[in-house]
């Protein structure tokens, strides 16, 4: 049963921390969507599906907003309540360094498992689930804005489409042409317009282009400012619609569920699966620091310890990610190194709780002369 204090601490810090996430979340999805918006415009997806990879890819992000929300949550909580003297005022009246473990401990069991449940699971399919999307939206005329009886625009200013009919799965097209412009030799821009009285769009087996293959139509090629024209018909024609690449490199380990990591023995999915199981253990060395960083005193600068944790999160940070890097190269073939790693974090911050609230020894004053 929490006593009231206990209930008192926790609220503070969850309500920090949460705080924090949110801010968080907002500063991510900002640079997702410049991400996102760059990929629409250069037609690597239709912009109808924009919203939802935006939201897909902000999810994944939490597994590394996690871990740097519970630190700076915690170390801006407990620092307010030092500053301010209401932590000195709770430890004269008897509250040992445990009573700040417990509300700390619950926090931390909470923060962990929802760490674990991001990184493991629901990070795995959002990036699954995103790649679905988007392969889908890929493969639907509808999706990449073509309405029946509109002019609609090629992604990446790849030309002019219309259709006079359109069927519902958005797959299969009526009476319709294509206007494309491309350089010709000699500097002259040829304009290429296809015709067909019907069409039907496919892709790429392996995600690559869209085409839509017209049926029983002409194609003319026309150079801008000559009259060398060059008119054909022809019962099928295939059309390039946009090449569907991506600007980021997309890592199919991402997408693989934790137990297929398991299973596969290649050295993306040995990094991929080290990466998701040190989420948690980061998350609860976070804590630890923050916990052993937050005392203070109240004319010490507000923002010099949160500063230091930064510092300290970016290059544990880096040690993680240059591990991940080994494993992924192929150097290292197992994840010892970085649970070393979190276990010489663990004993640091220990070791520097244990020196802020350990009894001090009293100092031995020479006697003054008469």
């Amino acid at each position: 049963m929490l006593s009231i204090l206990d209930r008192y601490l926790l609220r503070e810090l969850a309500q920090t921390v949460a705080a924090t996430v949110v801010v968080l979340v907002v500063i991510v999805a900002g640079t997702a969507f410049a991400s996102v918006l760059q990929q629409v415009a250069k037609g690597s997806f239709p912009a109808s599906v924009m919203f939802q990879v935006l939201g897909l890819r902000t999810l994944q992000q939490i597994t590394n907003m996690l871990p740097l929300a519970s630190m700076i949550g915690v170390l801006m909580a407990l620092g307010r309540m030092y500053r301010e003297s209401e932590m000195h005022v709770l430890m004269s009246s008897g509250m040992g360094p445990r009573g700040l473990l417990r509300p700390t401990a619950i926090l931390a069991v909470v923060l962990v498992s929802l760490t674990a449940l991001v990184a493991l699971w629901l990070g795995p399919w959002a990036a699954a689930t995103s790649n679905t999307l988007v392969a889908t939206a890929n493969r639907s005329v509808i999706a990449a804005g073509l309405d029946a009886g509109r002019f609609t625009e090629l992604p990446g200013k790849g030309g002019i489409i219309f259709t006079d009919s359109l069927s519902q799965d958005g797959t299969r097209l009526g009476r319709s042409f294509v206007a494309t412009q491309r350089p010709g030799k000699g500097g002259i821009d040829h304009v290429k317009v296809v015709t067909g009285s019907n069409g039907e769009l496919y892709q790429e087996s392996n995600g690559g282009n869209r085409f839509i293959a017209f049926h029983d139509g002409w194609q003319y090629d026309i150079p801008l400012g000559a009259n060398n024209w060059r008119v054909m018909q022809y019962q099928g024609n295939d059309t390039a619609l946009s090449s569907v690449t991506s600007s980021d490199a997309e890592d199919p380990a991402e997408s693989m569920g934790t137990l297929q990591l398991m299973r596969t023995a290649t050295p993306d999915a040995r990094s991929e699966l080290a990466w998701r199981t040190n989420a948690p253990a980061l998350t609860l060395v976070m804590l630890m620091l923050a916990l052993s960083m937050s005392r203070q005193s109240p004319r010490e600068a507000r923002y010099g310890r949160l500063m230091l944790a930064m510092l300290s999160f970016y290059l544990y940070y880096l040690l993680l990610a240059l591990g991940r890097a080994q494993i992924s190269k192929g150097h290292w073939h197992h994840q010892t190194a970085l649970w070393l790693l979190h276990l010489v974090m663990i004993a640091v911050a220990g070791w520097l709780l244990w020196k802020q609230y350990s009894p001090r020894r009293p100092r031995d004053d020479k006697a003054l002369p008469a």
